[in-house]
């Protein structure tokens, strides 16, 4: 059967997964309620594979599956940072958030989710919130982050906003030699629903804050609470002059247009996959631009929801979220002992936990 341009896809799935170790790339398609989502599963190595669901109105099916299999990665290395038992994986609706669901969408999600019997739990991230999975949950069990009036841990954005804070005060710490952030200036971009968080953190200490985020109502919301703050139009926040900028919106967002526009001394926030290319981080490193590795960054929702896994204690929850910091101090210690960017660094830690917890879990114990 021949294909036309139309029907043939512009990615090679195969080649794309043998590149970046992806054991499983899954598609569904519900005619039911017209879902279209696709399941990443990274590695397994650590155990099930653990990571959220986004919901996105893609320009394509080719944009989509690059979007879960670059962030299904991610979350191998996230987890394999932050300690928890289990591998990477990553769910994406094709959709609009804004227009598109409905509970009957949510259970056919949960139905797929049901098939993989376990190999894949997911629960919110960007265009999806609590309410969407306890839809999802009349169907399957393999869910967290469910609100806590539903048996869930609650919203997972206020650990991640803590673990992020917790990641600045890490990088002022390497750069200026104290973790206050008293006066420092901080640029944020994106004030959703780990941002606006963030924003509380920073400004209880006296952080001096540009902010931004593409829907003015989040920008109202937050200056309404905090008049003190300034604000900037949403391509303006890259060359604003500042300390630490902090990416808490979509991730590329260090590229090749915005890498020359940055003045700052830190980069470190909640946004996944914020560097276009692994080769961008080396220009931060050339250019002296600490950058905080966004899996490290942002892994304290993903240590809510793991712990939520077995009997949720938040208290437990946040102190493991607190370490992120030192993981990050060990992080800036590796990449300068070995002159390496402080991704690679990262990579290289994470890279060695998995392999030798990989030999611990293949020995016979009957």
């Amino acid at each position: 059967m021949l294909l036309t341009d139309e029907q043939k896809m512009v990615l090679d799935i195969f080649e794309e997964m043998k590149s970046n170790g992806h054991e499983q790339v899954i598609f569904n398609y519900d005619k039911t309620t017209g879902l279209k989502s696709i399941v990443a599963i990274h590695d397994t190595t650590l155990g099930p594979a653990l990571g959220g669901c986004r919901m996105w109105n893609y320009e394509s099916t080719d944009e989509a599956l690059l979007d879960v299999l670059r962030l299904s990665k991610g979350m191998t290395y996230k987890c394999g940072v932050s300690g928890v038992t289990y591998g990477g994986g990553k769910a994406v609706i094709i959709g609009d958030p804004k227009s598109d669901k409905s509970d009957e969408l949510f259970q056919a999600f949960g139905t797929f989710i049901e098939t993989l019997k376990g190999r894949f739990y997911t629960g919110t991230d960007v265009g999806t919130v609590g309410m969407d999975f306890v839809s999802a949950s009349k169907q399957t069990k393999y869910l967290v982050g469910l609100p806590e009036e539903y048996g869930g841990s609650g919203n997972s954005a206020v650990i991640t906003a803590y673990g992020v804070w917790k990641a600045i005060k890490a990088s002022a710490k390497e750069v200026f030699g104290s973790d206050s952030l008293k006066d420092l200036r901080i640029a944020v971009q994106g004030l959703g629903k780990v941002g606006r968080f963030l924003v509380e953190h920073l400004h209880k200490e006296g952080a001096k804050l540009i902010v931004t985020d593409i829907f003015e109502e989040n920008v109202q919301a937050v200056i309404t609470q905090y008049p003190d703050i300034d604000t900037v139009n949403p391509p303006d926040i890259y060359s604003v002059e500042c300390d630490i900028f902090s990416p808490n919106a979509l991730g590329a967002v260090i590229n090749d247009s915005t890498i020359t526009q940055f003045k700052c001394s830190a980069i470190a926030g909640a946004a996944n996959n914020v560097l276009a290319d692994e080769r961008h981080g080396d220009i931060l490193h050339k250019k002296g631009i600490l950058y905080a590795p966004d899996y490290v960054a942002n892994a304290g929702g993903l240590i809510q929801v793991a712990d939520e896994l077995h009997v949720y204690r938040k208290d437990r929850a946040f102190k493991n979220a607190s370490m992120i910091y030192e993981i990050l101090e060990k992080i800036y210690k590796t990449a300068k002992d070995n002159n390496i960017p402080t991704y690679r660094a990262a990579n290289m830690l994470v890279e060695e936990k998995i392999e030798k917890i990989g030999r611990i879990k293949s020995k016979y114990t009957g």
